[in-house]
């Protein structure tokens, strides 16, 4: 039993694998006050049969909480966790100028994707911040994009302007809003989508003129918000909702190969 974690600065995604088979997961907030206790309480509740973990992997962009989860795991489940890296055994090259500034979740996401897809291949991560993740088709960590989240944006839009109102995210009938619900509704949802076909188009044409990539590159979605923006995405192809924690469990299997 493989238990994952991917801490992201809104959510914390916990799944438990068992082989290859993700049986269980969960998203919470991740609560940056949070202690190692109340976190070996959290998982004791949300997974009853904690006892039959046998190892724990982590990917983090948020350094506060990552030694709370390395701790937990240590004094509850008696496990020295994996933290995803960029130096671990992963089975593709980072290219990037710093590649130890690369987020852990986008590795994760990478390799996942292209063991699954292979390359040419461009990641969507729907998140507190919209990110692109470009992979060759030679399994070539080229770079990508970070923009605003959705929710982000929208709620420091709400938080500024004094006559604007939270408004659900869901996909809205038309363009035109008649009201304000509806106006707020077409601007956030449509010009994310807006947003993310323009990035990826241009990503697709320097892959080609500058990378010389015959091959059209695969275009996936993960996050929490990717079913509502690939259902109006034109660039969008598959859906991957457990995309960050299937890398992780493929990446806990790298580094054990490796060890042997």
């Amino acid at each position: 039993m493989l238990l994952a974690i991917d801490i992201g600065n809104t959510h914390t995604v916990l799944g438990m694998f068992h082989e290859e088979k993700l049986t269980e997961h969960f998203r919470v907030t991740s609560n940056h006050a949070l202690t190692e206790d109340e976190c070996g309480v959290l998982i004791k509740q949300l997974f009853p049969n904690y006892r039959k973990i046998e190892d724990v992997i982590i990917c983090s962009v948020v350094p506060p909480l990552t030694p709370i989860y390395q701790e937990m795991s240590k004094k509850f489940l008696k496990v020295d966790p994996i933290l995803v890296a960029w130096n671990l055994p992963l089975g593709i090259k980072i290219l990037c100028d710093d590649p130890s500034q690369v987020g852990a979740d986008r590795i994760a996401n990478a390799v996942a994707a292209y063991q699954i897809y292979g390359g040419p291949i461009i990641i969507v991560d729907l998140g507190t911040a919209t990110t692109f993740d470009v992979i060759s088709e030679g399994g070539e960590y080229l770079g990508g994009a970070i923009a605003p989240g959705i929710e982000t944006s929208s709620q420091n839009l709400f938080q500024r302007a004094a006559q604007l109102f939270k408004v659900s995210l869901e996909t809205p009938h038309r363009s035109i809003g008649k009201n304000t619900e509806e106006s707020l509704r077409s601007g956030i949802i449509f010009g994310s989508v807006g947003q993310i076909d323009e990035i990826v188009n241009r990503i697709k044409e320097e892959l080609k003129n500058e990378y010389k990539t015959k091959k059209k590159p695969k275009v996936i979605a993960t996050g929490g918000l990717a079913d509502l923006i690939a259902r109006e995405s034109k660039t969008i192809q598959k859906i991957e909702p457990t995309l960050t924690l299937e890398g992780l469990r493929r990446i806990y299997l790298l580094v054990k190969r490796s060890k042997k």
